[in-house]
């Protein structure tokens, strides 16, 4: 079932998303998105270049906060801008936490801002906006 942009209020908070992070996600969403970087698929390549471990490219990263938004906001949503920031990076065996809060509404286009942060032990992975256009009522 989908939000209605009626319904929604600034200061709404999204409920909380724990994204296990698994060396096989790491590495599959990486040749998923034909990211081919050795630092996110070998781990003696990415020690080599000074990381302690592979790590989640920032395709995966973008996808998830999307996932996120979307599965809040429902399937009659559309996506009309995400716009990130990364910060410390997702390493297998850690768990990626999901928050995000409405700051905005524009009733010309129906859309909704939201700040999202995905935080992991080492601190915040990715911070951003995303703005997501609604239905009125219950349509989808």
């Amino acid at each position: 079932m989908s939000r209605a942009y009626r319904d929604v209020r600034v200061g709404e908070e999204l409920p909380e998303l724990s994204i296990p992070l698994t060396r096989t996600m790491i590495v599959a969403t990486a040749l998923a998105s034909r990211d081919y970087q050795d630092v996110h698929h070998d781990p003696s390549l990415a020690a080599e270049r000074g990381s302690k471990d592979v790590f989640m490219n920032i395709l995966t990263s973008n996808g998830l906060v999307d996932r996120y938004v979307t599965e809040w906001a429902g399937p009659a949503a559309v996506v009309k801008k995400i716009k990130i920031r990364l910060g410390a990076p997702n390493y297998p065996g850690d768990t990626m936490v999901m928050t995000g809060s409405v700051t905005a509404k524009d009733d010309s286009g129906r859309s909704v801002e939201i700040a999202v942060k995905g935080v992991n032990a080492i601190g915040p992975h990715v911070t951003g906006t995303v703005v997501v256009q609604l239905p009125e009522g219950s349509e989808g």
